[in-house]
């Protein structure tokens, strides 16, 4: 249920039923509407980025959000359900996404997330497959189906102490074992005798922990797996969540692989770091958007050896804590909706035009700009400038030592050895000596010169 201490204004419970003609939603100025209806679980629905989003879209004049109740969803027939032009619904546990197909092909809104690939997101054999036929990278992996009636023997699958095969395939420890429903978080990680053997059971975070160590180096005896290489990261998972195929939102999170213990703010919310894609990880989150068919869609990566894997697709997926990202998301949506209905609704919208908008947000102040982000060059401060000193030398003894080292072969000449800088620390000192005893005109080298070349040799 929402927190009742949070105050934010959401948008109406539906009440209206499917019966007789398309029931019309204007604004105060009479203009007609566009109806986006949530239909997900109470829990879904009524979350804080939820509302956060539905309040955002609300800002529309031409649209208007009505949440289907959780009841209606659970125990009315989809004839019973509101109606709308667009439906946002996804599955979570006992959302009933049959019917939701069924009203889907009854009443044909616009869709934000498609409805069947959601039946395919909640099997990671059938994620994994899409993931290759994208040509997305995956860790190595291998299925072991024990449901499937043609593998009831254990010909696919040899357990040694440090190894699986799994139908040829060999995955030595440390290597990842998930269940191939995705509904099941319980994946586990075995570890090799050298590093102490045993695993590291992961599961959905229960109060501070996301996973325990086990004994257990024996891999499960039930159940269908994929397994797959572990990849080496740098004790991160990045989290990306999509709005369309041309908007990716990433953060980071410490991996649950690491020890089990979340990390948490003075708020008891889990610390995410931001993060910035790179090129090759953008076109990832645009694959896997239009792959799965999901506008909204949350998926994980895992960054290890110079390359981004997916290992994860979640389907619908809100961030939980960024203002930037309600205010990026509901824009979207709302555009997205307004472009694909206005036309068909007849409503007088048109497209605006943001390339230059500033980034206005509302503060406690008032609405101000915000600072995006900090561009800065920054060299390295660990160098100690360097200290030249130019003198004009006549001398025949400097013309002695220059011509010693070749310097009338190659026109110059570079002393840094110690015996060749005391041999001109020696000329500078019988210099200095030479004019303290009797000015001579044949020395027409600088006496300071000369005493400040002594002075940085000597140091």
């Amino acid at each position: 249920m929402a927190d009742p201490n949070v105050s934010l204004s959401m948008p109406e419970i539906a009440t209206q039923h499917m019966g007789g003609d398309h029931d019309t939603c204007y604004n105060d100025l009479g203009t007609k509407q566009v109806i986006v209806g949530i239909c997900a679980m109470e829990k879904k629905s009524r979350s804080k980025p939820m509302r956060e989003i539905l309040t955002r879209l609300e800002e529309f004049e031409y649209i208007h959000a009505i949440v289907f109740p959780e009841d209606v969803i659970l125990n009315e027939p989809v004839e019973n359900w509101p109606i709308c032009d667009c439906l946002i619904s996804f599955h979570s546990k006992g959302f009933p996404l049959d019917k939701a197909v069924a009203y889907s092909n009854l009443v044909r809104p616009f869709i934000i997330n498609d409805l069947h690939m959601q039946y395919d997101i909640q099997d990671r054999r059938k994620v994994y497959s899409i993931l290759q036929q994208e040509g997305i990278e995956l860790p190595r992996f291998a299925i072991l189906d024990r449901d499937s009636l043609e593998t009831k023997c254990n010909d696919d699958l040899v357990e040694g102490d440090d190894h699986v095969e799994v139908k040829g395939e060999v995955f030595n420890k440390p290597f990842v074992e998930k269940p191939v429903s995705a509904e099941d978080h319980n994946i586990y990680i075995y570890y090799p005798t050298s590093a102490g053997g045993g695993s590291q059971r992961l599961f959905r975070k229960i109060g501070s922990r996301s996973s325990v160590y086990s004994p257990e180096s024996r891999i499960r005896k039930t159940g269908s797996y994929i397994y797959e290489d572990f990849m080496p990261t740098d004790g991160t998972d990045v989290k990306v969540y999509t709005v369309g195929p041309d908007y990716a939102h990433a953060e980071a999170r410490k991996s649950p692989a690491l020890d089990g213990k979340v990390e948490r703010d003075s708020e008891g919310k889990e610390i995410r770091y931001p993060v910035i894609l790179n090129n090759a990880e953008k076109l990832i989150a645009r694959q896997v958007c239009l792959a799965f068919k999901q506008t909204v869609c949350g998926f994980d990566l895992l960054r290890a050896n110079g390359k981004s894997y997916v290992c994860d697709v979640n389907g619908f997926s809100f961030v939980k804590n960024s203002m930037k990202y309600y205010d990026d998301c509901a824009k979207i949506l709302g555009n997205m909706i307004l472009r694909e209905l206005a036309p068909q609704l007849h409503i007088p919208w048109s497209m605006p035009f943001q390339l230059d908008d500033p980034p206005i947000v509302p503060t406690t102040f008032g609405k101000m700009m915000e600072l995006r982000c900090v561009v800065a060059v920054i060299r390295h401060g660990d160098r100690t400038p360097k200290q030249k000193m130019k003198m004009e030398v006549k001398h025949p003894k400097f013309f002695e030592i220059f011509e010693k080292y070749d310097g009338f072969k190659d026109s110059h000449v570079k002393l840094k050895k110690p015996k060749q800088l005391q041999e001109v620390l020696d000329i500078s000192r019988y210099l200095l000596g030479e004019i303290e005893q009797k000015p001579d005109p044949e020395i027409e080298e600088k006496k300071s010169k000369l005493e400040q070349l002594k002075a940085v040799l000597e140091m």
